[in-house]
């Protein structure tokens, strides 16, 4: 679709949000939170699954009304998890497999909430983190990697729930939810009214200020040895969201890329991940 065309639809959306919420708040509000929260991309069909977790075994859990997806490529007893990002899935490791398989450790990774061949319709950080809490209760990984804001919700579960990782990797990681909120509310230019009605509702259902939604707060004088890994080019996290983790978590090392964009694919990177986890 055409950049123009594109943005005149998302500012045509934003703008008949604004003027539902004068008519009918209810709804504008539930139509701005599915915009907000329901992945687009990232699903994966039974008759197209990505060759890469064809090789993996499958193991589904149930975890409340949700069922979620998770694939295992088997080693020795020490397990590495993986969590991808928004709009992704867990194919998106395919290029870090391959530098991960020489390690001889078990690889785990785990399809999000509404992504993959994981149930649901929304995502959301503290749910992933529910889904990451099932698989440490029965494998125990010492090790998690996460990409983007599957970082948030690494960082999210560390400081929720009863287990410590030894090791975290986080690439192209956002630390605030109230930064990713405000670059939503920007771009469909969506009022204070509807503004509001999100922070609200955040802090209602999840029992978080907007503030404290906050990887920089989860990791904050952490003693777990870590890596936070960011592109000066990341268009989609700006670069300053992993200086503040990295800032706030003093037991991680910051590695500063260029040309990597968001997505972080890189071999040299990836050796040194692969050298930190085994050291």
């Amino acid at each position: 679709m055409d950049k123009t065309i594109q943005f005149i639809l998302v500012k045509s959306v934003g703008l008949y949000i604004n003027t539902l919420s004068y008519i009918a708040p209810k709804k504008a509000f539930a139509l701005a939170y599915k915009l907000f929260s329901q992945p687009r991309k990232g699903r994966i069909t039974e008759h197209k699954t990505p060759k890469t977790l064809l090789k993996a075994e499958h193991v589904s859990h149930k975890h409340n009304e949700h069922e979620f997806q998770t694939y295992i490529w088997k080693g020795n007893e020490d397990i590495i998890l993986l969590i991808h990002g928004w709009e992704s899935n867990a194919s998106r490791w395919k290029k870090l497999l391959s530098h991960l398989k020489k390690t001889g450790k078990t690889i785990i990774a785990i399809d999000g909430p509404a992504h993959g061949k994981s149930s649901g319709k929304e995502f959301n950080v503290p749910t992933y983190a529910e889904f990451i809490d099932v698989v440490v209760q029965k494998y125990n990984p010492k090790i998690a990697i996460g990409h983007s804001i599957g970082g948030n919700a690494i960082a999210y579960f560390q400081a929720h729930y009863n287990h410590n990782f030894e090791k975290i990797v986080l690439l192209g990681a956002p630390s605030d939810f109230k930064v990713i909120l405000n670059n939503y509310i920007k771009m469909l230019s969506l009022n204070k009214r509807i503004h509001q009605s999100l922070i609200d509702y955040t802090k209602k259902r999840f029992n978080l200020t907007i503030d404290d939604f906050s990887a920089s707060k989860f990791l904050k004088n952490s003693t777990i040895e870590g890596i936070v890994a960011h592109d000066l080019q990341d268009t989609v996290v700006l670069f300053e969201e992993g200086k503040k983790i990295s800032k706030a978590w003093e037991k991680a090392q910051f590695i500063e890329t260029r040309g990597l964009g968001h997505s972080m694919h890189d071999a040299y990177l990836y050796q040194t991940i692969v050298d930190f986890v085994q050291k």
